[in-house]
């Protein structure tokens, strides 16, 4: 063993769940990478206040649903008091995926997706995701309260949504003239789906055709999706099978499912289909980048926002090499610098820009073009 081995900081967990069987096998789970040390377990909330006051950890993975206080109500607590590095767990259901994605508003940094049939099984499968993902959440930039960038809220842009209830047509003669101008692919992951608010938010109601992978488990793209339709003023969706990229929408690969952009006569389509994972993901970024360069070419805009890992880059490049214009996120701005720095090294990025001013530099772009 090398001596930078041995000053390797080991990452220190807590785990929050009130499942004594949960707790017993994340534990395993986890223990088993040598980079990581589990410090302690809790059963409800109150526990887990004294433990993260008494041990500090680096990471606290924290169930969606918890006796005693909702997950909601503790987390809000902890990034209040004691910001603390959070994975959320959840369950594959509707009301649980809304749960998690409003942990996800209040600062947690990543959510993994429980098993819901064979638990012991079903963790063993995830424990490789999990142990991944707590190394990523222990680089992660912890933002203090109150200084991410601010999204829409949807009163804020109530009126706009109004305007957009028939967001299918949204004004069709015009968007029909449209479709073979631009496409606009953007790649998230860690942070992305805060970071994804934010972009959109800058965007007008005719913004480009859209397509995003942003890496999350089934059940929660189709919440997030919803979520963004309402706070936007233009639509936004769970993609489908055969869902025509259009100005004024925006489509959202499915969990577990690849997205690529096809073309027919004048019309940019999506297709989906679950061939093996890229880089360990489904849906995958560079799968979805490749095929933009492919059938959209120099009509593209490609986006990579915070993420670990390198999905998007080698996709990126090809989008480059087609002619498109491509955008990263920079380093200060990002949760997790992983994604938009391996597109930067691959040579994939013209700009690289603060999150905020990433909408405005995509506008500009378009106008130009």
């Amino acid at each position: 063993m090398s001596s930078s081995d041995h000053t390797k900081k080991v990452i220190r967990v807590l785990i929050v769940d009130d499942s004594a069987v949960v707790r017993l096998l994340l534990s395993k789970l986890l223990s088993s990478d040598p980079g990581i040390e589990v410090v302690a377990t809790a059963a409800d909330p109150y526990i887990a206040r004294d433990k993260l006051l008494a041990l500090s950890p680096d990471v606290m993975t924290l169930d969606v649903e918890m006796p005693k206080m909702d997950g909601i109500t503790f987390l809000e607590k902890v990034m209040q008091h004691c910001p603390t590095r959070t994975i959320i767990l959840s369950s594959l259901t509707t009301e649980r995926s809304e749960m998690a994605l409003r942990e996800l508003e209040l600062g947690a940094i990543e959510v993994v997706a429980k098993p819901t049939i064979d638990l012991t099984v079903g963790l063993a499968e995830m424990g490789r995701d999990l142990i991944d993902k707590v190394k990523a959440a222990a680089q992660a930039r912890l933002r203090p309260r109150g200084t991410a960038p601010a999204a829409p809220t949807a009163s804020s842009s109530a009126h706009h949504s109004r305007t957009a209830i028939a967001a299918e047509p949204k004004d069709r003669s015009s968007a029909l003239a449209k479709t073979t101008h631009q496409v606009l692919a953007i790649a998230s992951s860690t942070g992305g789906t805060e970071a994804l608010k934010v972009l959109l938010a800058g965007m007008p109601p005719d913004l480009p055709g859209t397509v995003i992978v942003q890496h999350m488990p089934p059940v929660f793209t189709k919440s997030y999706a919803e979520t963004l339709n309402r706070m936007l003023p233009f639509e936004v969706k769970e993609a489908a099978e055969g869902d025509r990229v259009l100005p004024g929408r925006v489509l959202l690969a499915p969990g577990n499912f690849h997205m690529e952009l096809v073309r027919n006569g004048a019309y940019y389509y999506v297709t989906l289909h679950q061939q093996p994972q890229i880089h360990g993901v489904r849906p995958a970024a560079d799968l979805l980048m490749h095929s933009v360069a492919k059938h959209a070419g120099k009509n593209a805009i490609g986006v990579v926002l915070t993420g670990m890992g390198k999905d998007g880059a080698a996709g990126l490049l090809s989008m480059k090499t087609a002619g498109a214009y491509n955008i990263a996120q920079d380093e200060a701005s990002c949760v997790v610098f992983g994604m938009p720095k391996m597109a930067i090294e691959a040579g994939a990025i013209h700009k690289v820009a603060p999150l905020d001013e990433i909408a405005t530099q995509i506008m500009r772009r378009i106008t130009a073009a």
